[in-house]
C-alpha cells in the first residue's frame, strides 16, 4: 500500500445521487423556554454546506480527485447555495438538473453550546421530498451522465432515499456504466430491496443498513462469520465484485467474489460525530480503487478516511495528505523521526493540514554542542514542527575536507532525533539543502546570525510564497571546529 500512496495520481469520478445542504444553526443552550420544558437555543450565526452525494463530491476533492456531479435540486435559494459551494470546491456542477416541482433538501440541524463546553446537535429538522424525481428531470439528469460517462475513472452511486436514485436511476447509471467498463460505487439507503444496485462493482452497507436489506439480524458484537453471512446475501442478490460491510469500531468485512471474508481492522478512534463517515467511506474507497489498490488496500485507505472524519464536528472533507499520514503512521513507517524524502513531505503536508507552522534548518552538525543545541531550541520556537536536514558524509567532505566529518550521518542524525525539540530529520546528498526545502515549503527557514539574508540558500524561494527567512545569533565562541582543535590539543598533551 504505501508504494501506491507515494504514486498517488490525480482521478475523475461522477458523483450521482442525492444532492443536500446542511444547514448548521449555532447558539447558546443556556436555559428552558417559560412556557414548555424545552431548551432555548440563542442564535449566534449560521453555516451552510454541502451535504449528502454533495458531500461526496468534496470529500473525492479532497482526495485529489476531478468530480463531476449529477442529480437534482429545486429552483430555489438553497439550489443556489449547494451549487456555489460544490463550485467553490472545483466541482462541475453541470450535470445538476433543477426541478422545481421539489425543493432542495435541506437538513437544518441546531446546535447549542452550554456551560462552556464543546458544541451540541439539539435537534434536526428536514425540508424535501422523498418522492422519485420526474421522468423529465430524470431523464435530463442522465442524458449529461451519458455525454460525460467516457472521461471517468469511476462512478459513486450516494442514494439517502431522497427520490433521485430511483430503480429506473440506479438501473441506467449502472448499464451505461458497466457497457463503457467504468466500475460503480454504492453507499446504498436503507432498503429492503437492493435489486436497484444489481451489477455495480461493490456496495458498502453499514451494519444496520445490510441487515435491513437481506433480513438477518444481528447485534453489537455479531462474529465474523454472522457478518460473513450478511455479506454472502448481499452478494448474491446484487451480482457485485466485492461487498464492504462498514461495521463502525470494528473496521469493515470484505467479501470479494469467489473468495473468503476477510476483516480488515480500523485504529479505535475518539468519536465527536459521526455525520458524514458513510460518505468519506464511499469517496475514499473509490480514489484507492480508481489508483489501482487491491480491495484490501483500498478498503484500509477509506477505513482511515472514514476515522478521521468521526474525529471532528459536522461534515468536513479529510484530505489525502491526513489519510496518508494516518495509514503511514499505522504500518510503523513514522517511527523515530529519521526520514526519507518522501515520507518527510507526506508528514509535512499532514501537519500543515492541520494548521502547524513548519520550520526548516540545516548544516553539518558534524560534533554537536551548545551552539548547536541554541539553534536549535530557538529554530523550533519559531513554529511548531521543525525539521533538521544534514548533508551525508560525501557532502561534508566535499565542504569540509576529508578528515571530517568525525561522526557518521546515521550517528548524526540519531543524536538529533534525540532532541525533543526537533520534529523530524533528513540527510540530504547535495551540496544544498535546495531540493528539500522546495519538497518541505517551510513557513520558516532558520540559519545562524553568520549569514546575510541574502546568502541563505533557498530564502528568496521560501520568501516567494509567503514565507520568511530567520537568522539566530550564535553563540559566541561555539564551534565544531573550535571544538575538534580542542579534542586534538588535549590529546597531544596527553
Amino acid at each position: 500500500m504505501l508504494g501506491s500512496l507515494a504514486a498517488w495520481r490525480p482521478f475523475t469520478v461522477a458523483v450521482v445521487g442525492d444532492f443536500m445542504l446542511d444547514q448548521m444553526v449555532y447558539g447558546d443552550a443556556e436555559r428552558l423556554s417559560a412556557d414548555a420544558p424545552v431548551p432555548v437555543l440563542h442564535v449566534r450565526r449560521t453555516e451552510s454546506r454541502a451535504g449528502g452525494a454533495a458531500n461526496v463530491c468534496l470529500d473525492l476533492r479532497a482526495l485529489k480527485g476531478e468530480v463531476l456531479a449529477f442529480g437534482v435540486v429545486g429552483e430555489d435559494a438553497g439550489a443556489g447555495q449547494l451549487r456555489g459551494s460544490l463550485g467553490a470546491g472545483g466541482v462541475d456542477t453541470s450535470g445538476i438538473v433543477t426541478d422545481a416541482t421539489r425543493p432542495t433538501t435541506l437538513k437544518q440541524n441546531l446546535i447549542g453550546l452550554a456551560q462552556a463546553r464543546h458544541p451540541q446537535k439539539m435537534f434536526r429538522l428536514d425540508y424535501e421530498s422523498r418522492e422519485p424525481v420526474g421522468e423529465a428531470a430524470a431523464a435530463s439528469m442522465l442524458a449529461a451522465f451519458s455525454r460525460a460517462l467516457a472521461g471517468v475513472d469511476a462512478v459513486c452511486i450516494e442514494d439517502y432515499a431522497k427520490g433521485v436514485c430511483s430503480p429506473a436511476v440506479c438501473r441506467a447509471v449502472i448499464d451505461m456504466a458497466r457497457a463503457a467498463g467504468k466500475p460503480v460505487f454504492v453507499d446504498p439507503a436503507r432498503l429492503s430491496d437492493y435489486s436497484r444496485y444489481r451489477g455495480a462493482s461493490a456496495i458498502t452497507p453499514n451494519r444496520t443498513e445490510a441487515e435491513t436489506a437481506t433480513g438477518i439480524r444481528t447485534c453489537e458484537s455479531a462474529s465474523a462469520a454472522h457478518n460473513a453471512a450478511l455479506a454472502h446475501g448481499l452478494m448474491s442478490v446484487c451480482d457485485l465484485e466485492a461487498v464492504v460491510l462498514t461495521l463502525d469500531r470494528h473496521g469493515a468485512l470484505l467479501l470479494e467474489r469467489g473468495k473468503e471474508p476477510l476483516a480488515v481492522p480500523t485504529i479505535a478512534r475518539d468519536v465527536y460525530d459521526v455525520t458524514g463517515a458513510g460518505d468519506m467511506f464511499l469517496a475514499g474507497l473509490a480514489a484507492a480503487r480508481a489508483n489501482g489498490m487491491a480491495w484490501r488496500d483500498a478498503v484500509m485507505f477509506a477505513n482511515a478516511g472514514a476515522g478521521l472524519e468521526v474525529e471532528v464536528f459536522g461534515v468536513q472533507p479529510i484530505a489525502f495528505e491526513q489519510v496518508q499520514h494516518a495509514l503511514l503512521t499505522q504500518s510503523g513507517a513514522l517511527s523515530g523521526k529519521v526520514r526519507s524524502p518522501e515520507l518527510l513531505s507526506a508528514e509535512v503536508s499532514a501537519r500543515r493540514r492541520a494548521g502547524e507552522k513548519i520550520v526548516f534548518t540545516n548544516g553539518c552538525f558534524d560534533v554537536l554542542h551548545s551552539g548547536h543545541v541554541t539553534l536549535i531550541e530557538r529554530a523550533a520556537a519559531l513554529g511548531d514542527f521543525l525539521v533538521v536536514a544534514i548533508n551525508d558524509d560525501a557532502s561534508v567532505r566535499r565542504l569540509k575536507g576529508p578528515s571530517r566529518p568525525v561522526n557518521s550521518q546515521d550517528d548524526r542524525a540519531r543524536v538529533l532525533a534525540a532532541l525533543g525539540c526537533v520534529g523530524a530529520v533528513a540527510v540530504f546528498s547535495e551540496d544544498t539543502p535546495m531540493r528539500l526545502i522546495e519538497a518541505v515549503r517551510p513557513d520558516v527557514l532558520v540559519k545562524g546570525g553568520d549569514y546575510t539574508r541574502e546568502g541563505v540558500v533557498g530564502g528568496a524561494f521560501v520568501e516567494s510564497y509567503g514565507g520568511r527567512v530567520a537568522l539566530v545569533d550564535l553563540v559566541e565562541g561555539k564551534s565544531t571546529t573550535g571544538t575538534i582543535e580542542k579534542l586534538r590539543t588535549a590529546g597531544q598533551g596527553a
